[in-house]
C-alpha cells in the first residue's frame, strides 16, 4: 500500500484554535497519521505521514473547511514511520519568529514569485539583486541557492536580529527570499520590510520543494533539509558540505549517540563506522565506558534539529 508524506500551511484567523485541534486530533487518530500540527490564532502549520488514500480523504475534507479551503499541499516520499508519534499543538506563533503575531502578519509579507519567475528573476540577476536564505545553519550547509546570503543562526528567531544587524545590505535592493516550503518567509519578508529600506521584497512561492519539483538542476543546489525522519531530500548531485570529523565532501547528517551531547552534526559513512555515531573522540570514549545515556544506533533515519 502506498504511502507519502504531506506538508501544509496556512495564515488564517482561527477564533477557537482548542475546536480545531480536536476535530483535527480525532481526524487523524481515524486515518492513523502520524507528525505534527502546530495551531494558534493566526492559521495552521503541519506535516504529516499516512497511506496515500488517507491522505487524499483527509485532504478532501481540509478542502471543504471554510477555514483551510484552497491550502497548497506539498508531497514528498515518505511514511508515518517518519515521524515518532502524532502532535497537534497550540502555539502563540506556528513558526516561532519571536514577534507577536497581532504586531507582524503574514499580510505584510513580501510578494509571491511563482517558481518559474523566481528562476526567471534569478537568471536575469539585476544588478541591484540579492538572495537571503530564511533557514537555519544546519540547513542552508547541505543546500542553498547560489550566491545567497546565509545567516549563522541556529534559530528562526534569531532572523529579525540578523536583518536588523545587517539592514544596510539590503538598502535598496530586490530581495529574494526563500525557505524550506514558503511558510517562514511570510512573516520573515514583512520583517525585511519593516527594518530594512530594501527597494521590493519576493518570497519564493512553495519555497525549495516547489522550485526543485520544476527546476531540479536550477539554482537550488543540493539538499533540501525537511523535519522528519528523512532529515534531507536531495535535489541534485552537488554535495556543498563536508565531513565534520574528516572533511571529506558529505551532506548526510547524524545525531551523536551520546545523548547528552546529542549534537546534530554532518558526518560521512565511514566516520559513522570510526566513531560508533559520535561526534568526537571524547564523545566515543563515554559511549565506550558506558559512562553517559547511549542513543541507539539507527541515528542517520532519525536525526533531526531540534528547532526551526
Amino acid at each position: 500500500m502506498s504511502t507519502k508524506i504531506i506538508i501544509f500551511y496556512k495564515y488564517v484567523p482561527i477564533e477557537y484554535p482548542k475546536q480545531i485541534q480536536k476535530w483535527l486530533q480525532q481526524l487523524c487518530v481515524n486515518f492513523s497519521f502520524k507528525g505534527r500540527i502546530l495551531l494558534g490564532i493566526e492559521g495552521i502549520n503541519a506535516t504529516l505521514g499516512g497511506q496515500s488514500e488517507h491522505i487524499e480523504r483527509f485532504k478532501a475534507i481540509m478542502s471543504t473547511h471554510p477555514l483551510f479551503c484552497g491550502i497548497d499541499f506539498k508531497e514528498s516520499p515518505g511514511s508515518a514511520d517518519d515521524f515518532p508519534r502524532m502532535q497537534i499543538k497550540i502555539r502563540k506563533e506556528i513558526v516561532t519568529l519571536g514577534i507577536d503575531p497581532q504586531e507582524l502578519t503574514a499580510a505584510e509579507g513580501g510578494k509571491h514569485l511563482s517558481p518559474a519567475q523566481t528562476h526567471e528573476l534569478i537568471s536575469k540577476r539585476p544588478e541591484n539583486f540579492v538572495i537571503l536564505d530564511a533557514r537555519n545553519k544546519p540547513e542552508w550547509k547541505i543546500g542553498a541557492f547560489e550566491g545567497a546570503i546565509k545567516p549563522d543562526i541556529d534559530h528562526f528567531r534569531e532572523l529579525p536580529d540578523f536583518i536588523k544587524s545587517n539592514a544596510a545590505a539590503f538598502d535598496q535592493k530586490l530581495v529574494l527570499m526563500y525557505c524550506t516550503g514558503g511558510i517562514r518567509c511570510e512573516r520573515a519578508s514583512a520583517v525585511v520590510k519593516k527594518y530594512t529600506k530594501a527597494h521590493e521584497v519576493y518570497q519564493v512561492e512553495g519555497g525549495i520543494q516547489r522550485y526543485a519539483e520544476q527546476f531540479p538542476d536550477g539554482y537550488f543546489r543540493g539538499k533540501n533539509y525537511v523535519f522528519d525522519g528523512r532529515v534531507s531530500v536531495r535535489v541534485n548531485d552537488d554535495i556543498l558540505a563536508q565531513c565534520e570529523l574528516c572533511q571529506k565532501p558529505c551532506d548526510d547528517y547524524a545525531n551523536c549517540r551520546n545523548a547528552q551531547c546529542n549534537k546534530h552534526f554532518i558526518c560521512c559513512d565511514n566516520c559513522i563506522k570510526a566513531y560508533d555515531t559520535t561526534c568526537s573522540t571524547q564523545c566515543k570514549e563515554l559511549v565506550a565506558a558506558g559512562t553517559c545515556i547511549v542513543r541507539p544506533h539507527d541515528l542517520r533515519s532519525n536525526a533531526t534539529v531540534h528547532n526551526r
